[in-house]
C-alpha cells in the first residue's frame, strides 16, 4: 500500500492545467517551473507523511510567490523549513509572514511531528495564479479574485479535491484559511457534498498584516477548532 508521502509527491508532480485562463492571467506551477521543488517537496513529505495515519485536511486559496511557490510546500518557507522541519535549504532563502504565524501556531498545538501527524494543509486550487500590475510588476492572484477565473478552474479544482480526499483523509470536516475561501469551498461542496462541514479559520496573511496584536488570540482560536 502507497504511503500518503507517495501519493502526495506523484499528486504534485502530475500537477496540470490545460483550461483556458482570462485575458492577463498566468498558471504558476512550482513542481515544473523550478526541478528543486520535488527534491524539497519530497524530503518534507517522507518525513511527516510516510504512513497511513488518518488526516484531517486543512486548505488555503491557492499557492501564492514565496510560499508554495518557492518551496512546494504550503505556508512554509525556507526559514520554517529549516528551524522547525529540520530540512536544511542552503541554495536560497524566502521569508513569508504566514509561515511565521502558521508554525507559531503548530509549536503551540504540539510541534511539527505532532501537528502532521494529524493535518495536511494544502489549497483549495492547488496551482497559483500570476497577474501583471498596473506597474507591470508580476503579482499573485486568488482564484476567487474574478468569477470569471473561479468558472475557468473550478472543475479542476474539484478534480484535485477528489484525488487528494482518496488518498485517505478524513472528510468529516475540512479546514479553510480565509473566509472568502470558505464561502467558494461551501458553494463547491454543496454540489459535490466533499465534506461533511467548512470550518473557517481568519486567513493568516490577514492576520499578520492587519491584527498582529491580537495574534495569541488567533491561535488560540485555531487551536480550539483543530481540536475538536
Amino acid at each position: 500500500m502507497s504511503t500518503f508521502a507517495q501519493k502526495i509527491i506523484q499528486f504534485n508532480k502530475t500537477l496540470s492545467f490545460h483550461g483556458k485562463l482570462p485575458k492577463g492571467i498566468q498558471i504558476m506551477n512550482p513542481f515544473r517551473e523550478n526541478p528543486e521543488i520535488q527534491s524539497i517537496s519530497k524530503k518534507f513529505y517522507n518525513k511527516f507523511y510516510k504512513d497511513n495515519r488518518k488526516r484531517r485536511m486543512i486548505l488555503g486559496i491557492n499557492p501564492g510567490r514565496l510560499g508554495a511557490g518557492a518551496t512546494g510546500i504550503p505556508f512554509t518557507d525556507t526559514k520554517r523549513l529549516n528551524d522547525q522541519c529540520n530540512i536544511q535549504i542552503n541554495s536560497f532563502t524566502t521569508h513569508e509572514p504566514s509561515s511565521v504565524f502558521i508554525y507559531e501556531m503548530i509549536e503551540r498545538f504540539g510541534g511539527v511531528n505532532k501537528f502532521y501527524n494529524d493535518y495536511y494543509i494544502n489549497s483549495t486550487c492547488p496551482l497559483g495564479f500570476i497577474r501583471l500590475n498596473k506597474k507591470n510588476n508580476r503579482v499573485n492572484c486568488n482564484y476567487y479574485d474574478y468569477e470569471e477565473l473561479f468558472k475557468s478552474v473550478e472543475s479542476f479544482i474539484v478534480a484535485s479535491l477528489k484525488k487528494q480526499i482518496d488518498f485517505g483523509f478524513e472528510t468529516d470536516a475540512c479546514f479553510s484559511l480565509g473566509k472568502k475561501n470558505a464561502k467558494y469551498l461551501e458553494l463547491i461542496n454543496s454540489k459535490e457534498h466533499l465534506f461533511g462541514k467548512i470550518i473557517p479559520l481568519d486567513h493568516p496573511r490577514y492576520i499578520v498584516q492587519y491584527k498582529p496584536r491580537q495574534k495569541d488570540d488567533y491561535i488560540s482560536d485555531y487551536l480550539n477548532k483543530l481540536i475538536f
